[in-house]
């Protein structure tokens, strides 16, 4: 059987139980993540600017 099929097989597993038994943490963990790609974005962005000027 294929490693990468059983791995994700298990964080799919893992994910659903997650959001089925603590909706309100995973909602949190989610904003938390897009938190994180938001800042990172800004960070690009301003560095670009920067770096243009």
């Amino acid at each position: 059987m294929d490693t990468k099929k059983v791995i994700s097989g298990a964080l799919l597993i893992f994910v659903l139980y997650t959001i089925i038994t603590q909706p309100t943490k995973a909602a949190d963990i989610v904003q938390i993540g897009f938190q994180g790609i938001s800042d990172a974005a800004r960070g690009i962005g301003e560095f670009m600017t920067e770096l243009v000027r």
